[in-house]
């Protein structure tokens, strides 16, 4: 579901800092006691010019300190009764203009306790919990054409959208993302202290998505400082720039550039070759390419007799090993199989992404 609040947190869980106030904490007390003191003294005049309609019971003068101490306690509904309107102009000035007057300024007193404590005691209260639930989750930096594409495959795919936390500094793009149901964070992902608000630790992939090669590489080189374990992956426009961001700490590295020329360069020859390897990357697809660990009942057998979809490689001790090489006649336990499925209703679940 889509969320409301945002660390705003919906639903139940959504984290994104809310839009930064115009004015300053002090700024707005400043503005709300010069809004209180501006209708203390509209009282305070209307009670001056209906002086001779007020009887005072102390002394029977109504001097400018008595206006004071009247309009006071007129305000705050104390109401001693020693001072009392006696003309029908001054009690439909009390009725008409004080009361209001004294209502608005209750509300912005309550306005203020509300911005100034309860409502920021009760974010920070919504966001640790919010942190606190963060757990194996997909965090997504910059939520822009790349980002927002990969979202949609990730939930295509049957991942629940509050599994994936955005991070970008662009309030539209975080709306669209909570549209989806994502939960998001305003801020800037290569700063450590968003990225702990994000609950990197926790984190089981780190999808980098800067716009611009060197934020890239910023974003990568900030997870992996957090978080040693953490899957990284990063979009770069230049493939010069390809090493480095792996250097920086991403496991994989995606230029869209020369992967589109590769697909081109494919079409050219035949557009079958093309059509399938859509298929195989696209959650829409026909088939589509899945990796997960070798079963038990696996462990010593060919890769060729592997249970579930058409087996084609394995992953051992960062070793790619194909489905004709020798060493793919016997898995052995940890290894990581990387495998066509087909995709249907009953396919597309959480669990083949979960693992």
């Amino acid at each position: 579901m889509p969320g409301l609040f945002s660390m705003r947190v919906d639903p139940d869980r959504n984290l994104r800092l809310r839009r930064p106030d115009r004015l300053s904490p002090w700024g707005n007390i400043l503005l709300r006691g010069g809004l209180v003191l501006g209708l203390i003294l509209i009282a305070l005049i209307g009670h001056w010019l209906h002086r001779e309609s007020l009887s005072d019971g102390f002394d029977g003068e109504v001097s400018f300190v008595d206006i004071i101490y009247f309009t006071a306690v007129t305000i705050t509904t104390v109401g001693y009764g020693d001072i009392t309107p006696t003309s029908e102009g001054a009690r439909l000035f009390d009725a008409l203009v004080v009361t209001p007057i004294r209502l608005f300024i209750w509300l912005l007193f309550i306005g203020t306790a509300y911005n100034f404590v309860v409502r920021r005691s009760w974010e920070q209260w919504r966001m640790r919990s919010v942190q606190k639930s963060l757990d194996n989750h997909i965090i997504v930096a910059g939520y822009g054409t790349t980002g927002s594409a990969a979202v949609h495959e990730l939930v295509e795919n049957g991942l629940d959208p509050e599994d994936i936390l955005v991070i970008d500094p662009n309030e539209s793009a975080l709306e669209s993302a909570l549209g989806v149901g994502c939960i998001t964070l305003h801020g800037d992902a290569t700063r450590n202290a968003t990225l702990r608000m994000a609950a990197i630790e926790k984190a089981r992939s780190f999808i980098a998505c800067g716009g611009r090669d060197d934020t890239s590489a910023l974003l990568v080189m900030s997870a992996r400082q957090l978080n040693e374990e953490l899957s990284i992956s990063a979009i770069i426009k230049s493939e010069e720039n390809e090493f480095l961001v792996k250097k920086a700490g991403a496991d994989t590295v995606i230029n869209p550039v020369a992967l589109g020329g590769h697909m081109l360069a494919r079409a050219a020859t035949g557009t079958h070759v093309v059509d399938y390897i859509q298929d195989l990357v696209v959650a829409s697809g026909r088939v589509q390419l899945i990796e997960r660990p070798a079963e038990l009942a696996e462990v010593g057998g060919p890769l060729s007799q592997c249970n579930g979809g058409l087996a084609v490689r394995i992953v051992r001790d960062g070793r790619y090993i194909g489905f004709w090489e020798d060493d793919a006649q016997r898995l052995e336990e940890g290894d990581m199989i990387v495998e066509i499925v087909p995709v249907s209703g009953d396919m597309r679940d959480k669990s083949r992404l979960d693992q």
